[in-house]
């Protein structure tokens, strides 16, 4: 039988077995690379891991649906530079798993949103935003206040991602609940928030 493209488009099986070959081949050519580039996989200079408040915060960030409105990459584009601040580098977000990059923006990017505002303009904003910003159609989100946060929860979390490669101690891992103790979700969420994108705008 001649091997044809005709012959190739009136076999509908051999045609997605080839389109996806040529789609994996393609993808592992322009993705892999970057697992071994320098410039994506190491973290810029004075990048930790989340500590335990904070990563418990990043949590109720992606649990509450956050990433629906609000992206976390600031593009390399003079519009948004002056607005949001440095453009976003690969090496920020080594630990993030996973990254909340996004492009919907019902909201601002919060790339570079951390020591913005205030603890306290968080906490009116999270209870009502329409008290800091009027026009805004977010939600209210009260009841992060009023749940405290279980502090034993946050261990397995900080192993898996040590066996994953964080540079976690045992000690800081041992140190997590103790961190948490007394704290609400509004403290963890406000926590995340406010270390979000200060690195690279201390740097400039």
């Amino acid at each position: 039988m001649k091997f044809s493209h005709d012959w190739i488009e009136r076999n509908p099986w051999l045609l997605i077995a080839l389109v996806v070959l040529v789609i994996s081949v393609g993808g592992a050519v322009e993705i892999l690379p970057l697992f071994f580039q320098k410039s994506t996989t190491e973290p810029v200079a004075g990048l930790k891991p989340y500590s335990a408040l904070r990563l418990t915060g990043r949590d109720i960030y992606i649990r509450e649906g956050c990433y629906n409105c609000h992206s976390q990459m600031v593009r390399p584009f003079r519009a948004e530079t002056e607005r949001y601040g440095h453009y976003s580098v690969a090496g920020e977000f080594v630990y993030d798993r996973p990254f909340q990059w996004g492009s919907k923006r019902t909201g601002p990017d919060l790339a570079r949103v951390g020591g913005r505002y205030s603890d306290e303009w968080h906490r009116t904003h999270l209870n009502n935003p329409r008290d800091v910003v009027p026009e805004s159609n977010m939600p209210n989100y009260p009841w992060l206040a009023k749940t405290k946060l279980d502090p034993q929860g946050v261990i397995p979390k900080m192993r898996a991602l040590q066996r994953l490669g964080h540079p976690y101690s045992d000690a800081e891992i041992a140190a997590g609940p103790e961190e948490l103790k007394d704290k609400t979700e509004e403290d963890a969420l406000i926590a995340y928030l406010q270390g979000l994108g200060t690195l690279i705008k201390s740097r400039n």
